[in-house]
């Protein structure tokens, strides 16, 4: 190696830690990103292709598609009320529960946040109403927001989580396929979460039958304060809301036409291809995009909303999407090739190919560690699929497994992150500190990210 090349790679190194350093101080992502990848094409000389990779990652179908249609129909479903109908249609068999409200709340959260992939969006919409009712059993109020916390990582089962259209675009495997590979470690992992909850809940003697009380002031959770503890009238339980099935139903429409198609196509000798098959049956090949666009104009169906208002939101949900979603990918695009035009990817690969248990451990626990640190789970994910799953070959992983596990492994450290908007936003639900939530759930996502790093690679 000449003397310039091990140039670039110290300076790599020295920019991947000045990186990682600026995302837990909670500089903005895309900046960070964007000016590390910028800064390692320039002392690469070749600065043209940040540029290269900007623009690339801008038009990239199969993203733009799936996360743009699916932030769309999420926000039409806050617009019409459909995903509070749901929240409350899950939780009504759950209100007389008592300390089995824990493990029931992670598992209501997980599979609504299947239906709505955002983790912030998901905990609001939960957490207005699980916490005040957890806190009513006798929760504790940082175990009540925890447990709400610990269940927001479903979307690694949502056709439009972002990771998924990543990497369907890297293999040619189909949304379905790639969830299919991801959903028994992540169910696991759900799992995992819902045990280590009740165990953090004796360790820290969080459920009491005569109730705990919301921080006096409502602010505690943005300011950092713990909230008081003591025993007194537990919380006001939610008031009544009547569900309507027809409105729960609208989140789950785009998720069932998914899985039906998907059943039938792979389990059954119907021919595959548009030439060969009747229109109708060309219908089982239906994409996320459209999906989505059926589960919108079925919202607006059911709810009698102005269809005006409907499109206006639909759009809306889609410039979000590219915003912040694509817009932290294509940050994550230019960082990674920064990566390669300084050989750093051809470098890591090489020690990779040599020891592979290096990539079992690199792909899951590093994205780990950068959620945790930074709270956010996309951030290191998506770099490392950027850069690194790509060569999963040469050091004898399968793309689409490297990937997945990645992705989940990202999110997991997210969920145990106290820097997460998920996690501040149900902090500020319960008045407490965000950093009580990440000691209830760190420990169990430490053990799902293990279980990942084991048996999925």
């Amino acid at each position: 190696m000449d003397l310039y090349a091990s140039f670039e790679l110290w300076m790599t190194v020295i920019v991947i830690f000045v990186a990682i350093y600026l995302l837990a101080k909670q500089y903005e992502t895309r900046t960070v990103l964007l000016g590390a990848g910028m800064f390692l094409c320039i002392i690469a000389l070749n600065p043209l292709f940040a540029l290269d990779s900007f623009v690339k990652a801008m038009v990239n179908v199969g993203l733009v598609q799936t996360i743009l249609s699916a932030m769309g129909f999420a926000f039409v479903m806050k617009l019409t009320k459909c995903d509070t109908h749901l929240v409350h249609l899950l939780l009504k068999p759950l209100r007389n529960l008592g300390f089995m409200l824990i493990p029931g709340t992670v598992a209501v959260t997980f599979f609504i946040n299947i239906a709505i992939p955002s983790a912030a969006g998901c905990s609001a919409a939960v957490g207005a109403t699980m916490i005040p009712m957890l806190m009513a059993a006798g929760i504790r109020p940082a175990m009540a927001a925890a447990a709400v916390f610990a269940g927001t990582f479903g979307s690694a089962l949502s056709p439009g989580w972002a990771h998924s259209a990543l990497i369907a675009g890297m293999t040619g495997k189909s949304i379905p396929e790639l969830v299919s590979i991801v959903a028994p470690y992540t169910l696991i992992s759900g799992a995992i979460a819902m045990v280590g909850l009740v165990a953090m809940a004796m360790v820290f003697g969080d459920y009491r039958k005569g109730g705990f009380a919301v921080a006096e002031s409502p602010g505690a959770g943005a300011s950092g304060s713990s909230s008081s503890t003591s025993p007194v009238a537990p919380a006001p339980a939610p008031a009544a809301f009547q569900v309507k099935l027809s409105y729960a139903m609208a989140p789950l429409v785009p998720l069932a036409i998914l899985i039906v198609a998907y059943l039938l196509v792979t389990y059954t000798d119907l021919p595959t291809t548009y030439k060969d098959v009747p229109t109708a049956m060309a219908l089982l090949k239906i994409g996320v995009a459209p999906a989505m666009i059926i589960g919108v104009l079925y919202g607006m169906l059911v709810t009698w909303y102005s269809p005006q208002k409907v499109t206006v939101q639909f759009f809306d949900g889609m410039g979000s999407a590219y915003a912040s979603v694509i817009g932290i990918i294509i940050a994550a695009s230019v960082f990674a090739g920064g990566l390669e035009a300084t050989g750093a990817i051809k470098w890591f690969v090489g020690i990779l190919s040599a020891t592979p248990d290096y990539a079992r451990w690199g792909g899951t626990v590093g994205p780990f560690l950068m959620g945790m640190i930074t709270g956010s789970g996309d951030a290191a994910a998506l770099a490392f699929n950027k850069s690194v799953t790509p060569h999963a070959a040469a050091f004898g992983y399968d793309q689409a497994y490297l990937g997945m596990a990645s992705a989940l492994s990202g999110a997991l450290g997210r969920t145990a992150s106290p820097l997460a908007g998920a996690a501040i936003v149900c902090a500020g639900l319960a008045g407490i500190s965000p950093v009580e939530l990440a000691k209830r759930t760190a420990p169990a996502m430490i053990v799902a990210v293990v279980m990942v790093a084991l048996f999925m690679l």
